[in-house]
């Protein structure tokens, strides 16, 4: 049960977003920037970086939502979520990504906690400054995200197998639109 009354059922940030429709519209066209749009890093890459940045968070129900969409995007499984979450620099992501995700925890942390020699390192792994750019933002908007679900104690069903089911839904379906009573 939310802290506040939302006058509906929905799960996570689906129950913030039917209680106020005008929050959701720029939320949701920032996650369809960040995580749809095109760009060189994969929209999985980008769902991967949301999934790890909520883990560090411990925000389960956007952890699992987007751990969901990635694994759908990834073809990978739930246990190769679960490890890169764990450590992803003991997993088979490129040196590239593992740069960025070091980026993303340091954002999560503290925006002052990353350094130019995490900036330098993904640069010679073949980041670019926009791979980079939008690696810091998708993490800062998690961080928002996150804290909006939990800050407002929303409810997250919590067999994993809901998530993973729905993921294929998201992914098709992104988030300009979105539609939280679906």
């Amino acid at each position: 049960m939310a802290y506040i009354e939302l006058h509906n059922d929905f799960p996570g940030i689906r129950g913030l977003m039917a209680f106020r429709p005008e929050c959701a519209r720029p939320l949701n066209e920032l996650a369809e920037a960040l995580l749809c749009a095109e760009s060189t890093l994969t929209r999985g890459e980008r769902e991967l970086i949301a999934t790890y940045v909520s883990h560090l968070n411990d925000c389960f129900f956007c952890q699992q939502a987007h751990g969901g969409i990635a694994q759908h995007l990834l073809a990978c499984s739930t246990d190769y979520i679960d490890q890169v979450k764990a450590d992803f620099n003991q997993t088979d992501l490129s040196q590239k990504m593992k740069a960025l995700l070091t980026i993303a925890a340091s954002v999560q942390h503290s925006g002052k906690s990353v350094t130019q020699d995490q900036i330098d390192t993904a640069i010679a792994e073949g980041a670019t400054e926009r791979e980079i750019h939008d690696t810091v933002l998708i993490a800062a908007s998690f961080c928002m995200f996150n804290r909006y679900v939990d800050g407002l104690g929303t409810w997250a069903p919590q067999d994993r197998n809901f998530y993973i089911q729905r993921g294929k839904q998201r992914a098709d379906e992104g988030y300009a639109h979105y539609n939280p009573a679906h």
